[in-house]
């Protein structure tokens, strides 16, 4: 794990969401080096399902060395955030850096998404994100090295993507769009990136929406607030960047990932918005002493079962001269029983390029085979 080196004390860091989750690991981290926090989340009173308030993070940011201020914040709210900027500028003095980390999630499709929803998620992902810059902006630029840092992905066009869940992915890279532009407009004054997880991050979300299995396909909220670490301790000149969380801590010598997941040794899942090639996927997954069922070559004659047989008919029937031909996408819906299983597995070829990319989704259900 990436040691604190004491680059962030007395540094002020606003941070959106940060009762929980991602954002609250990454004011630990930062507490840890005696940063003062300002805990903008809506969560005054305890959650019946998800845990945490602003009020016991800020006990456990004291207590890890940090200084805290808790205030109520919906970042749809203009007033709310600007009384909160205003009170870390009165308390603290100034603000250094900011954490848009508060993020909406709803996972389904046109037809099915309430406007409602469109909305919440735009509204906090993407207005929320430009409006807590904007408030933080005047502030930022009377720093001696200040960041703005988006939890939000790189913008990876494959339709694929957005055909699922076009809302929630126009709303995430609405805060990425927000990098692109802010790091342009302040180049040379504030560093603008963007930071999203290699692996699935285990959270209460994650949990709400993958059921308690999924976490062991995760890894733990403790990578994200090391990368997001990394990034804020750099010079403004590293600005414009979206960065992958383990590609960083690599660059800043971390060799050992294990240690950051949930179950160690337990195959991980990828997070969206980013392609891998199979061939990758699979050495990922084999590292951790999986079989992966879409592995190139010749099949492993150790792996039997029906969904083994059902992949290798299907390789013998696809063939590397047919997917150039039609340029074609190709999705397997398998039915029956089994309680692990491959709920979606897609390929899409682009004709003569450099080969194939793949996305594997691994979701646990008991007693259920889509």
């Amino acid at each position: 794990m990436l040691q604190n080196t004491g680059k962030l004390g007395g540094c002020t860091i606003f941070i959106t969401g940060a009762s929980r989750g991602i954002g609250k690991a990454i004011a630990l981290k930062a507490a840890r080096d005696g940063a003062n926090v300002v805990i903008a989340a809506k969560t005054a009173d305890p959650h019946p399902k998800l845990p945490g308030t602003i009020y016991t993070a800020a006990a456990e940011i004291e207590a890890a060395g940090g200084k805290a201020l808790p205030c109520i914040v919906d970042v749809r709210d203009e007033k709310q955030i600007n009384q909160a900027v205003e009170q870390a500028v009165e308390k603290f003095g100034g603000i250094d850096i900011l954490v848009n980390n508060a993020s909406a999630i709803n996972l389904t499709g046109t037809l099915e998404t309430p406007m409602k929803k469109v909305d919440l998620m735009l509204g906090i992902n993407l207005r929320g994100t430009y409006l807590t810059s904007k408030l933080c902006i005047p502030h930022l630029l009377k720093s001696k090295n200040p960041h703005i840092l988006n939890l939000s992905p790189p913008l990876n066009l494959n339709p694929s993507w957005f055909k699922n869940h076009t809302a929630y992915t126009m709303a995430k890279y609405g805060m990425s769009m927000c990098v692109l532009g802010m790091a342009e407009e302040f180049k040379g004054s504030i560093a603008v990136n963007a930071l999203w997880p290699k692996t699935a991050i285990q959270t209460a979300a994650m949990d709400m929406l993958g059921g308690s299995e999924i976490g062991k396909q995760c890894r733990k909220v403790e990578i994200v607030a090391d990368a997001a670490y990394a990034i804020l301790k750099k010079p403004t000149s590293f600005t414009g960047q979206f960065v992958i969380d383990e590609d960083i801590l690599k660059k800043e010598g971390v060799k050992e990932f294990d240690v950051y997941a949930v179950e160690p040794g337990h195959p991980l899942l990828p997070d969206f918005f980013l392609d891998q090639e199979p061939e990758d996927l699979a050495k990922q997954m084999e590292e951790h002493g999986a079989t992966p069922a879409f592995k190139s070559g010749k099949a492993d004659s150790a792996a039997t079962g029906p969904i083994s047989d059902m992949f290798n008919i299907i390789r013998g029937i696809l063939s590397p001269d047919i997917v150039k031909t039609t340029e074609a996408v190709y999705r397997f819906d398998l039915s029956g029983s089994y309680d692990l299983i491959f709920k979606t597995f897609e390929i899409k070829f682009h004709g003569f390029q450099s080969g194939m990319e793949a996305r594997l989704c691994l979701i646990r259900e008991k007693n259920t085979l889509w």
